[in-house]
């Protein structure tokens, strides 16, 4: 079978990291399947995907905005060569982001192929002309999958433009052979010129204003007050090359400069690909983000064994149990593996970073029931069985 993935993102973001987890977990299950990446230029993802064993085309393009018209930009000569490569590669299915899907659509359809897209922003609810158009891709041949219960709400609007049941979610999964207990992180804080027995705290994201970098700094702040010994560490990068993230994070690094405590107690290690070492080295991993609509790096550090203290604004609440509320959520209630603050509270991170720094037991108790939640629920073997499945429905294996 040939598997054609088409994305406008080259760089490695969380969506790109689990496209990857996500075919790599399908070779697995299917030894025959054959990959094709299409994207507008060439980037990390296409390194990484030829690693994969993968092959990588390249058709300029530029991504759609959640104002496009359907039937304006199935017109577009992108779309032509895009179904020629389709017929030329002998495609099966197809699998499009967001930026790409009217002209994936469109071409999909020219091709008679199957189409799944994966929706990964609660905020691309469709507008009133382009609602005929989704309705179509939530039907064979097609399929709509979410990437979180907050995504689904967001996408769908209230009232739901669609029935709900015709729009399923699909956790992105960890590879948990790759994320899991006992990887040395010694050599990040090498890197990083922590001492081994020092606490340390990590972010790890991507520059951008959702992040919340600001918040993480003041954090630190208040952490450093009541722990004089703890160390933190950002590894990340703006990965896309947008200019509004290359004004974020000058802002955030002028801002680390000025302070000289930040400066001897934070350090940024710019952007890691082996981020399970990242993870191993910290004793505590934190996710200040004003919205994630998932939050990948929540999943991969319980997958570690590492607690997590979390924005609870949209995906981590779904993901983490809380373990101060114990909240029951869409995927049940278990024992704690972190906690949940309000998005922009300081003191509560703070505290909660604190907690967690004073107290090695509770570190292991959270991280033994992380990784124990992530085998159960969001594996990369699990997402891939599920994927395997509707593509196999499809096109009627």
């Amino acid at each position: 079978m040939n598997l054609l993935c088409i994305t406008t993102y080259t760089g490695l973001g969380g969506g790109e990291t689990s496209l990857l987890t996500l075919v790599e977990a399908l070779t697995r299950r299917d030894p025959d399947l054959r990959l094709h990446l299409l994207t507008p230029q060439d980037g990390q993802l296409g390194e990484r995907w030829r690693a994969l064993g993968g092959t990588t085309h390249i058709s300029a393009w530029r991504g759609a905005s959640v104002y496009f018209v359907p039937q304006i930009y199935a017109r577009f000569p992108v779309v032509r060569r895009m179904a020629r490569l389709m017929r030329e590669q002998q495609i099966d299915i197809i699998h499009s982001d967001y930026h790409s899907l009217p002209f994936a659509a469109a071409a999909a359809q020219i091709a008679r192929v199957p189409l799944v897209w994966t929706c990964w922003g609660w905020w691309f609810r469709p507008k009133s002309w382009q609602r005929a158009f989704f309705r179509h891709l939530t039907v064979p041949p097609n399929h709509t999958f979410t990437a979180s219960w907050a995504i689904k709400a967001g996408f769908l609007g209230d009232p739901p433009f669609v029935a709900p049941n015709r729009v399923e979610v699909l956790p992105p999964g960890v590879d948990t052979a790759r994320f899991r207990p006992g990887i040395d992180g010694s050599p990040v804080r090498a890197d990083a010129n922590v001492l081994d027995n020092a606490p340390l705290v990590a972010l790890i994201a991507r520059f951008q204003d959702v992040k919340g970098h600001d918040t993480f700094q003041a954090v630190a702040r208040r952490v450093v007050d009541a722990l004089p010994a703890a160390r933190f560490i950002v590894a990340g990068e703006n990965v896309h090359g947008a200019t509004a993230d290359d004004a974020y994070k000058a802002r955030i690094l002028a801002a680390w400069r000025a302070d000289p405590i930040l400066r001897e107690k934070l350090t940024y290690i710019g952007f890691r690909a082996d981020a399970e070492r990242v993870i191993a080295a910290a004793d505590v991993i934190v996710c200040p983000s004003r919205f994630e609509s998932y939050g990948m790096v929540n999943v991969e550090a319980m997958a570690c064994g590492k607690p997590v203290v979390s924005t609870r604004a949209g995906g981590p609440s779904e993901t983490i149990v809380d373990g101060e509320t114990d909240i029951k959520n869409p995927m049940g209630v278990e024992n704690p593996t972190g906690y949940l603050v309000d998005a922009g509270d300081v003191s509560a991170f703070a505290a909660r970073v604190v907690q967690l720094l004073n107290d090695a037991d509770l570190r292991i108790r959270m991280g033994a029931a992380g990784r124990a939640r992530v085998e159960r629920l969001f594996s990369a073997e699990a997402m891939a069985a599920r994927f395997g499945t509707v593509i196999d429905g499809l096109i009627g294996r």
